[in-house]
């Protein structure tokens, strides 16, 4: 099935700009580099949020958005799990002047820009399984027969 939904669009537009700006933003993302995440896991989380303009006129999979909302979630424990903790440590030593002002403002508000990307995620996952209902018809939805979705709500919630 093909997602072609304006509300889904711009939804998919906004994680992968929050994701840009405030999550891998050039202060943050040699710590990101760090974690202990999968090729298939991070190239899925670039498609959600890098290569939004190659679905906008075809639609999205919706197999193949379910994959990436359940690699960001993954991405989401990891992250408040081995990063988040420690992020302003392993950031310590890095550009003075006003790049330490940016930097510090990154570091600082790093906790509540992964919520936030977090909540998104979780809407755009809760928006596709209505949808998924809907176009079900009487068949059983496509997000109960994928497993790698069965834990999305106690990782995107913490």
């Amino acid at each position: 099935m093909q997602i072609r939904d304006g509300q889904i669009i711009r939804l998919v537009e906004r994680i992968g700009e929050h994701y840009r700006i405030n999550i891998s933003n050039r202060f943050i993302r040699p710590a990101l580099l760090q974690m202990s995440l999968d090729k298939q896991t991070w190239d899925l989380i670039d498609i959600l949020t890098e290569k939004v303009e190659q679905y906008r006129l075809q639609g999205f999979p919706l197999d193949e958005l379910y994959r990436q909302i359940a690699a960001a979630a993954r991405f989401v424990s990891v992250v408040r799990r081995e990063l988040a903790p420690g992020l302003r440590s392993r950031l310590s030593g890095g550009p003075s002047g006003p790049d330490k002002v940016l930097r510090d403002m990154a570091v600082n508000n790093f906790a509540s820009n992964l919520q936030v990307f977090a909540d998104l995620v979780n809407e755009l996952y809760i928006t596709l399984v209505e949808i998924d209902k809907v176009e079900a018809r009487g068949r059983r939805p496509l997000y109960l027969s994928m497993p790698e979705l069965q834990d999305i709500g106690r990782q995107l919630v913490g």
